[in-house]
């Protein structure tokens, strides 16, 4: 009820900055002046992915617009480390009520850009999503760029839904998929399909992460590393009454922050470890029988709790936590990895340009439409079958065996999404230039390559072998 209850107040609110719009009294863009852009994420929340991402898109506008053209802005929600991402971008603290919060300080910016993932879907928490289509409803509502850049579409409550199809109907908005792009012309609204912001992402030298390794026990042999999640405990909700009585040692379980709290029942925790115990026992059976050292590895702070019992399971290998590395130092230990199996969509995009051999345990369609995508369905599960823990044996012994070929495949999938990163880029600053033409493109004859941020001599390595999967709309 308090998340219906806030979705109605962020709807209220887009529809009172529509009429006020009327009246006019805004400032707008001056000529000269820099772009001032804020780039609405899930920033700062010790989640590696969300902050590789966005780090990567503004690094891409930047790119384009010219660094000293744009005047960026990006949430931050706890995490200290964020101060140093993200260039020179103001870091601004969002509120629990961010109705009354966005309406401050969207007017402040010539446009806003939507970089959370899973923007349009529900399978989390319907809030942060009206938190994303609330800045991009109050931009349109505004007469600013209003743009949902590398979005995810899945399964949306009905009160979300209902926001998305009035609000965003005015936005441009680029999915990371085909099936994200078809998901929303069923719900009226017009979209370009792209991909995710990641690929372009270089961590450390793979030297750090070694290093790493070796301080936990690690020689050099085969490693194997896995990501696991809680898939179970999702939506996140407002429960005023659980925030009580936490003050009284209850619900400290099931509480993510402030008032937010999982779900927690006796059907979450039995599925949560058959889920588990399926990861272990496959794991443990390959290691002993193929030489390989397990390392469990949480890409995500909220999944330390995952990252902890596996380990336990597998008689306390070693972990590695997000929240205790910056992103390039996590992303190096990812990629010392010969082969990963993972529930986080992250993780296995963040290693894939460092040619490591993975396979997905998914809990939605994130991990699904990329692996469909990578042609490899057959490296693919699900967090809920029954036969999981024979299944990823089998999937195990795929890996390793069929390794140089997946790695083959794999390097042409980087390619072919910097190609469509590329596009997204050109597409972006075409939709920039005309709301604002002093921004239009300035190298219309630009390569490909040109319309991505700086890249890595290993990307460019990977180009070279692969640049015939690039479209010919990037190329």
């Amino acid at each position: 009820m308090v998340d219906s209850w806030m979705m109605d107040w962020m709807s209220r609110t887009i529809e009172r900055a529509r009429l006020d719009s009327l009246s006019g009294g805004r400032e707008d863009h001056q000529p000269g002046e820099q772009l001032k852009l804020l780039f609405a994420g899930y920033n700062g929340a010790y989640n590696m992915g969300a902050d590789v991402r966005v780090e990567e898109m503004i690094r891409q506008v930047s790119h384009l617009l010219g660094p000293d053209r744009l005047d960026a802005s990006v949430f931050r929600y706890e995490d200290p480390r964020v101060n140093y991402y993200f260039g020179d971008a103001r870091k601004l603290q969002p509120q629990v009520l961010f109705p009354r919060y966005l309406n401050r300080i969207v007017p402040e910016h010539d446009g806003v850009i939507a970089c959370e993932g899973s923007t349009f879907k529900s399978k989390f928490t319907d809030l942060l999503s009206a938190l994303m289509v609330g800045a991009m409803g109050l931009a349109s509502a505004n007469d600013r760029l209003s743009v949902a850049y590398g979005a995810e579409a899945g399964d949306m409550t009905p009160e979300l839904t209902e926001m998305v199809t009035k609000y965003c109907r005015d936005s441009y908005i680029i999915t990371r998929n085909q099936e994200s792009s078809d998901r929303l012309k069923l719900l009226g609204l017009d979209s370009d399909t792209g991909t995710d912001t990641a690929w372009s992402f270089e961590p450390l030298p793979r030297e750090y992460g070694e290093w790493e390794l070796r301080k936990q026990g690690w020689r050099g042999e085969p490693l194997l590393m896995v990501c696991p999640i809680n898939p179970f405990w999702w939506p996140v909700q407002i429960h005023l009454r659980k925030s009580i009585a936490r003050i009284f040692g209850m619900y400290r379980n099931s509480h993510y922050a402030r008032v937010f709290f999982f779900q927690n029942h006796r059907e979450v925790e039995e599925k949560f470890d058959r889920y588990l115990r399926a990861l272990a026992g496959a794991v443990s059976a390959f290691c002993k029988k193929r030489g390989y050292f397990p390392v469990v590895g949480a890409s995500e702070r909220l999944d330390q709790f995952a990252m902890r019992r596996l380990s336990s399971l597998l008689g306390g290998t070693p972990t590695f936590l997000s929240s205790e590395y910056d992103v390039c130092q996590f992303v190096s230990i990812l990629r010392c990895a010969d082969l990963m199996v993972s529930s986080r969509y992250h993780a296995v995009v963040t290693s894939m340009p460092g040619g490591v051999a993975s396979a997905g345990v998914s809990m939605d369609e994130r991990l699904d439409n990329l692996m469909h995508d990578r042609g490899h369905r057959h490296l693919l599960m699900n967090v809920a079958q029954p036969d999981l823990e024979e299944r990823l044996f089998t999937v195990l012994e795929n890996l390793r065996q069929d390794r140089e070929q997946i790695q083959d495949e794999i390097s042409a999938t980087v390619v072919r999404h910097l190609g469509m990163m590329s596009e997204m880029g050109s597409r972006l600053l075409g939709h920039i230039g005309d709301r604002y033409p002093e921004f239009a493109d300035q190298k219309p004859n630009r390569s490909w390559e040109g319309y991505l941020p700086p890249l890595s001599e290993q990307l460019h390595r990977q180009i070279e072998i692969h640049e015939d999967v690039v479209t010919p709309a990037a190329a």
